[in-house]
């Protein structure tokens, strides 16, 4: 295949999931050493799902992180880009609402949702900042937005070592559990280009989300971002 590039060509972006789809949630666990759970679990709680919450999980997937949403209470929609994790959703959670589609020009009316999230799709968007103003759109006066994504450990000694394992562990390691090695050279890639969490944050704050904030998760491995849209 031919594997994305950081121009994010979203043909090759699509492409290069839909070739990953069927290992995609196994090679995770291996690759983030089970941290996923606890990531996705950080997700679920800033939601703070009630029941009947209606939430657009985007870059779901296979529908993995949607189902701990809608095991909590709430009306979930998962959409992805990519129509092979689509298919693997659809084959595996035949209940689930999955949709293709694309976060820069999402094919829901204003104020569908009450919160819309997306963990760890947003640094593949080639437009992040347009696709923050769609979510905003999408979402109700009041509504929530939760980031979850791969951003900049804390401590300087922990980031060499961070770094050394995007650059020389993880492409080794993906080689064993992953039926496409090169789609992780490229998630390495993605993640050292993505913005620090202060940086994020103040886009976040441009594209009109307010009370913008965020947590380090394992270290700032990963940064969850919460922001709400103004009444």
């Amino acid at each position: 295949m031919s594997r994305a590039t950081l121009k994010k060509d979203p043909r090759d972006v699509a492409g290069m999931f839909d070739d990953v789809a069927k290992r995609y949630d196994i090679t995770n666990t291996v690759l983030s050493m089970g941290q996923v759970y606890v990531w996705r679990a950080a997700v679920r709680e800033a939601l703070r799902i009630t029941p009947g919450m209606k939430i657009l999980d985007i870059a779901a997937g296979t529908g993995t992180s949607t189902e701990v949403y809608k095991n909590a209470g709430a009306e979930t929609v998962a959409l992805d880009f990519s129509i092979g994790m689509v298919t693997v959703g659809k084959q595996r959670q035949p209940d689930m609402d999955f949709i293709a589609g694309d976060a820069t020009a999402l094919p829901f009316a204003d104020g569908t949702f009450d919160a819309v999230t997306i963990s760890y799709g947003l640094r593949n968007v080639n437009d992040p900042d347009l696709a923050l103003r769609e979510m905003l759109r999408i979402v109700r006066p009041g509504g929530t937005l939760v980031v979850n994504e791969f951003s900049t450990p804390t401590w300087k000694p922990f980031r060499a070592l961070y770094n050394f394992y995007l650059g020389t562990a993880l492409p080794t390691l993906s080689t064993l559990v992953s039926s496409d090695s090169e789609a992780y050279d490229y998630l390495a890639e993605s993640i050292l280009d993505w913005p620090s969490q202060e940086a994020f944050a103040k886009r976040v704050q441009e594209a009109g989300w307010r009370n913008v904030e965020y947590r380090n998760l394992s270290g700032g491995i990963v940064a969850l971002h919460r922001a709400t849209k103004p009444e």
